[in-house]
């Protein structure tokens, strides 16, 4: 089912219908409390007078194509064809699949998505070039491993939240690949290198994720991954 990943999709396909449809008109100005999700408040309202963005936070650089090494932090998964190379992450909600079809247009990729045999989502690139150097960074062999200095960024954990992560409260789950073993600790260091240090969780109790918990890391959060796409269901966002 073939998307530009700007405008919507090519053809007659259309994306995975949402319930409810996302609200088209400009989001209220947010700030985040840190007792819990976002509470809005209107621009001309004191407390957005002190907002400040974050330092690595996704509203401090534009969209690039490095920071889809988020999704490959999480589920995602990376494969290579000659000099191009193709990323594609299964996913659980069809909110997540409108998100990432405008973040990966917003990086200049266009992408496809197909439901999967037990009701999840598939989204993919095609393949490409501007793709080959996140999986010659990524892949060791066919098995994918953190290169050597990487971290996170607010962009690159917004991608990745959006593609896998889940509120459970009194936190938050990022999930993981669940054969991705060789990346469960480098990806916690990077974590907790950005103030988010998480609790590892098996696959034996619901993971494999990092679950993000406390007042502080939960905030810490919110400020790095920005305001919530339009698509997302509000409890789905920090």
């Amino acid at each position: 089912m073939p998307l530009n990943g700007l405008d919507g999709p090519s053809g007659a396909d259309p994306l995975p219908a949402l319930f409810p449809v996302p609200d088209t008109a400009p989001p209220d100005v947010v700030t985040r409390s840190a007792r819990g999700p976002a509470a809005a408040v209107r621009a001309e309202e004191p407390e957005e007078a002190g907002r400040q963005l974050v330092f690595f936070g996704a509203e401090t650089a534009d969209p690039s194509v490095a920071d889809l090494a988020g999704l490959l932090a999480g589920p995602a998964e990376v494969v290579r064809m000659g000099g191009t190379a193709r990323l594609s992450v299964v996913v659980d909600a069809a909110w997540r699949v409108h998100v990432l079809v405008s973040e990966l247009g917003q990086r200049g990729l266009s992408a496809t998505w197909e439901p999967t045999d037990d009701e999840r989502h598939a989204v993919r690139t095609s393949y490409t070039r501007t793709l080959k150097p996140l999986a010659v960074a990524w892949l060791d062999g066919v098995a994918k491993r953190p290169p050597a200095g990487f971290h996170l960024t607010g962009r690159r954990l917004r991608l990745w939240l959006a593609a896998a992560g889940v509120a459970e409260p009194p936190g938050f789950l990022l999930r993981l690949g669940a054969a991705d073993h060789h990346c469960w600790e480098p990806v916690g260091r990077a974590l907790a290198a950005v103030g988010l240090a998480g609790d590892l969780v098996g696959p034996d109790a619901g993971g494999p994720a990092y679950r993000i918990t406390g007042r502080r890391r939960l905030r810490r959060l919110a400020e790095l991954v920005g305001d919530r796409p339009a698509a997302a269901p509000p409890p789905a966002w920090p």
